[in-house]
């Protein structure tokens, strides 16, 4: 379980993705704790903030799809009725990672920069180019974007989970 944790999704998140940015609008820029989404909720900061979170979310959306459909016959129905939602098993923190293993649980960093903003580097095991393990099994994948993390890196970062 998740402590201290600020975000949006479920607080027993089995995948958690920690990043950067919030979405700039501003019941998300004080957010102190991890909150559930609200059904809908996805749509809405994708059509107040533009492409960049539309990206975010369809790219979550779909990595979750193809590693498990959960009973989903499309990703876009994922993103919609569960992404970040409560007892989705899935959150998006935007908080530092925690460094103690977490047994089970799925825990990406995205992005080189951000990992280096964490402190991470030194721990750095690095796959290939793209994706690194940390020693606490964190695993530093490309940002959430069409072009860095394309459909086909999508299924190789599914090769690297636990």
């Amino acid at each position: 379980m998740m402590t201290s944790a600020v975000g949006l999704g479920d607080i027993n998140a089995r995948f958690q993705v920690y990043i950067a940015n919030r979405p700039p609008l501003a019941e998300y820029q004080g957010l102190t704790t991890l909150r559930p989404m609200q059904h809908g909720e996805i749509g809405r900061i994708a059509a107040e903030t533009g492409n960049h979170w539309r990206k975010i979310f369809n790219v979550y959306a779909k990595l979750l799809f193809a590693e498990n459909p959960r009973g989903y016959d499309r990703w876009q129905s994922l993103r919609d009725d569960c992404l970040l939602q409560a007892s989705s098993g899935t959150a998006l923190l935007f908080s530092p990672p925690p460094l103690q293993a977490q047994e089970g649980s799925v825990r990406l960093v995205l992005g080189k920069g951000y990992a280096a903003e964490c402190g991470l580097n030194d721990e750095l095991h690095w796959l290939d180019e793209r994706f690194a393990r940390h020693s606490s099994g964190l695993l530093v994948c490309p940002y959430f974007d069409y072009r860095q993390l394309s459909d086909a890196r999508i299924q190789q970062l599914i090769g690297l989970l636990p």
